[in-house]
């Protein structure tokens, strides 16, 4: 099981990332390598749909906020072109082999040890860093996309199905930087408005040299807290970086915010549903088992075509039994 000791929670406490080198096996990383091959061979992406996903200010507000396939990404496996480096999301949810390493018995003993009650997993990807052109990730915090209420609640589960290196575009952090807040916001423009999403304050000028790198090994995890600061640089070498990606978001008194760039109705997936007239929402929260059955109470946020319009009030809370 992957627990983590004391030591290692100070230091991820402490830095708001920690590597875990080994959490994957190589044939771990080869059946989802496989998979994924197999996945893009049979895609099927409209050339109006073919937009970059991209972390850069003016880049996303061009790219991602004026395109209804972004947006209505989170519950589906979509492809964005990330200058060159294609990735998807929901791969947690759809797919068999991505599911299982997501809902692996090792990564609920992890969420375990980290003090997670009832984590939900709010988004996953594959992101391939291709050779030669695979492009950067600006330094950002992954709350500014995934925000929720009260902060600290998201954890990013970063693994790498291939070595990363400072060559082929290996994380960089600032260490400490998860403790002073989000710096700017991703939130979904009014109905009708161009682009249909916007930002909430302004990245800061980080400084380039309080950035530490994070090469690791194939089958590495990299914890990475919601709120710390982190980048990739270009992939200029002859290898590709590729990493599965997914985030956990702690269900139990929280509120995921209706602004964030898709709502999300709380939707617990272990032996039952919440459902109701609201239907499940455009994202499907699935839920990952850290202990005995219990009754746990989950609030669907807005969901009604009318409320992702921000229009709508929020539907009251229900509750699911929760079985692992």
């Amino acid at each position: 099981m992957a627990c983590l000791s004391p030591l290692q929670l100070q230091k991820f406490q402490e830095d708001g990332f920690l590597v875990l080198e080994g959490f994957l096996s190589v044939d771990e990383c080869e059946a989802m390598k496989q998979r994924i091959g197999e996945i893009v061979a049979e895609m099927d992406v409209p050339p109006h749909c073919r937009i970059e996903f991209s972390t850069q200010h003016e880049e996303q507000l061009r790219a991602q906020g004026s395109t209804n396939y972004f947006l209505s990404s989170g519950d589906k496996i979509r492809f964005f072109f990330e200058k060159g480096v294609l990735d998807n999301k929901a791969l947690h949810a759809h797919d068999p082999v991505f599911r299982s390493v997501t809902h692996s018995p090792k990564v609920q003993a992890l969420a375990r040890s980290l003090g997670l009650q009832m984590p939900v997993v709010v988004q996953s990807m594959y992101i391939f860093k291709q050779p030669h052109f695979g492009g950067e990730a600006s330094p950002h915090q992954d709350a500014s996309f995934l925000y929720t209420e009260p902060l600290g609640r998201v954890l990013g589960m970063w693994l790498a199905l291939e070595d990363a290196t400072l060559e082929n575009g290996c994380l960089w952090f600032i260490p400490g930087s998860h403790t002073s807040g989000v710096s700017r916001r991703m939130i979904r423009a009014p109905a009708g408005s161009w682009p249909a999403t916007s930002f909430l304050g302004a990245e800061p000028d980080w400084d380039s040299s309080l950035f530490v790198p994070t090469p690791v090994q194939k089958g590495a995890l990299v914890l990475i807290h919601g709120e710390v600061v982190h980048k990739s640089e270009q992939n200029l070498s002859d290898h590709s970086r590729q990493a599965y990606t997914f985030h956990l978001m702690e269900a139990t008194g929280t509120v995921w915010s209706p602004e964030n760039w898709y709502v999300a109705g709380c939707v617990c997936v272990c032996s039952s549903a919440l459902r109701g007239p609201w239907g499940l929402g455009r994202v499907v929260l699935s839920s990952i088992s850290t202990g005995s059955s219990r009754q746990l109470s989950c609030r669907f946020l807005p969901c009604t075509p009318k409320a992702l319009e921000g229009l709508g009030p929020s539907p009251p809370s229900a509750a699911v039994d929760y079985k692992p």
